[in-house]
């Protein structure tokens, strides 16, 4: 009998798979090992695939759509309510099919090798800013101890640190002195290892011509408009602004019932990085307009009206919306542009 719908739970050495027909009865259980997997669905009709959006799912989406097969891959959160049993991967696997068969359901794009190729540079520029923020605090840290207070920020250790470890009149020893200059050689380390990857994706961004359209909206630079190209891929896959913006976690909650509307904040779901690239780069834009001498405008008006942290998040939601525009229509942005009238 046809196989017609296909759920994959992924790992890394043993794979589930749940196959059903047209009907929605059940004609596949099985247990694939890793080197295995390619062989069997290459000898498979063509049929649509369903796998959760997790670790290596775009390497094996790509793989199958090769071979002709529909692949979907759906967030987590959306397969878990199928679970019917125990958690194990068999019924994890059979959740996944009867998910991917839902007309409403949600599904991830499937991310290029070049989109996947970016995102690595901004995961790793991330985990060395973070290291080196932690770094940074613990040679303040320790240096608190002995009653020596530094300002926060890299540039006033870069600054007074060397001072310190040379001041022979302060009480610290000959060990400690070393230990500081170690842990200062480090951050510098870290400082550098961080450069060296902004300039590369500062070099993917110079190359790439969607990312220096949305790096013209003001509020995005390269790195935000490198991470969202590589992250939003299609933009066609949200139907409308609003879609993108809510899959970035900068609409409103909801807690509405019996008619009454209940907003409350912002929902958080989605990509932190993104989200968190977009609001750096309102609240930089804010700083901009507090100081300009001319007081007018959309956003003049919203700071008049709300605090600094709506108005950051308010203006992300709008870049993140702008976005949308630019990406699906293949325009350019132009500030003092307007949607033309409907007509009747």
């Amino acid at each position: 009998m046809k196989i017609t719908t296909v759920g994959i739970d992924l790992a890394k050495n043993v794979f589930a798979v749940h196959g059903v027909n047209e009907h929605g009865r059940t004609v596949l259980k099985n247990v694939l090992k890793r080197n295995h997997v390619a062989e069997f669905f290459a000898n498979l009709p063509a049929c649509v695939i369903g796998m959760e959006a997790c670790a290596s799912a775009h390497f094996w989406a790509r793989k199958l759509q090769a071979m002709g097969h529909t692949v979907r891959l759906i967030a987590p959160q959306f397969v878990k309510p199928y679970v019917k049993t125990n958690k194990n991967d068999a019924a994890d696997a059979e959740a996944i099919c009867e998910a991917v068969a839902r007309p409403n359901m949600r599904f991830v794009p499937v991310k290029s090798i070049e989109q996947q190729s970016v995102l690595s540079l901004h995961r790793v520029r991330q985990g060395f800013v973070r290291a080196r923020t932690a770094q940074a605090n613990q040679i303040r840290g320790l240096l608190a101890e002995f009653g020596i207070v530094v300002p926060r920020g890299i540039g006033h250790l870069e600054r007074q640190v060397p001072e310190l470890i040379e001041d022979a009149v302060n009480e610290l020893t000959g060990s400690f002195r070393l230990l500081i200059q170690r842990l200062m050689d480090q951050l510098k380390e870290l400082d550098r290892q961080v450069k060296e990857l902004e300039a590369q994706i500062q070099a993917w961004h110079r190359s790439d011509e969607t990312s220096r359209r949305l790096a013209r909206v003001p509020g995005i630079g390269p790195l935000t408009a490198s991470a969202l190209v590589a992250s939003v891929g299609d933009a066609k896959s949200f139907s409308r602004p609003r879609q993108l913006a809510a899959w970035l976690g900068l609409v409103p909650r909801q807690n509405s019932s019996g008619g009454k509307n209940v907003l409350l904040s912002i929902s958080k779901r989605g990509d932190v990085y993104l989200r968190t690239l977009l609001i750096h780069g309102a609240r930089s834009l804010l700083q901009v307009a507090k100081r300009k001498e001319c007081k007018s405008g959309w956003l003049h008006g919203l700071l008049q009206r709300r605090n600094a942290n709506v108005a950051a998040v308010a203006l992300a939601n709008k870049n993140a919306r702008i976005v949308w525009a630019l990406l699906v229509h293949g325009r350019e942005f132009h500030a003092d542009y307007h949607a033309p009238a409907a007509t009747a």
